[in-house]
């Protein structure tokens, strides 16, 4: 695993800076309540960087190392075959700060809504690594196998049905924001991925027929 790591500076340095911002988050309330998302802190008194510093929270060590471990299995490979350094990161801070974005244009009448974590930056990156690689299998709750382009359009579907649902515990708007930020950045950067990505399904349906 530390090979792995050290061999995807970014993504080691991503991880690294989770674990330590949210340990901070943990231990000292001020620090927490300083940084997180918070609605009425971004509305009414303008502080935006709330959108940049929440995706570093997390409100438990579950929640944090769900997001590093999703991100451990996806990161180093977009970062070193897929999108290369630069592109990667382009791509991971579009997705934190559009998941934060969404989050706040979904809610903004509720004051009181709050969230945190790294989810929105993740979800962009999954949905980056579903365009590239359309068939390969990810594993939902690490036991359930389906093709990464079935993952990713049920993602993107359950996340606009299930966003801006006040009953939910669970950040849905910002799956939303950040995996909608990773396709459109995604396309951005290569021009020709959706052509590839069609061409790839054609053909597994030619294959069918």
């Amino acid at each position: 695993m530390f090979e792995i790591l050290m061999a995807a500076p970014i993504t080691f340095a991503i991880i690294i800076a989770n674990v330590a911002y949210s340990m901070i988050g943990f231990s000292n309330s001020n620090f927490f309540e300083a940084n997180y998302l918070r609605v009425d802190e971004i509305v009414n008194k303008n502080q935006w960087y709330r959108l940049l510093t929440s995706g570093f929270l997390h409100v438990g060590p579950g929640h944090l190392l769900l997001n590093m471990l999703t991100l451990f299995f996806f990161g180093p490979y977009l970062e070193l075959r897929l999108l290369g350094p630069t592109n990667y990161l382009l791509v991971y801070f579009a997705a934190l700060i559009a998941g934060g974005a969404w989050a706040v244009l979904e809610n903004y009448k509720r004051l009181d809504y709050s969230a945190v974590g790294a989810s929105g930056a993740v979800s962009g990156i999954l949905i980056s690594f579903c365009l590239f690689e359309p068939f390969s299998m990810i594993y939902l709750f690490m036991i359930l196998p389906m093709p990464a382009i079935v993952f990713g359009i049920a993602f993107i579907s359950y996340s606009a049905f299930a966003s801006g649902n006040e009953e939910s515990r669970i950040g849905h708007e910002a799956h939303l924001g950040g995996a909608v930020a990773g396709l459109l950045v995604t396309m951005l950067l290569y021009p020709g991925i959706m052509t590839k990505l069609v061409s790839q399904i054609t053909g597994i349906f030619a294959g069918l027929g």
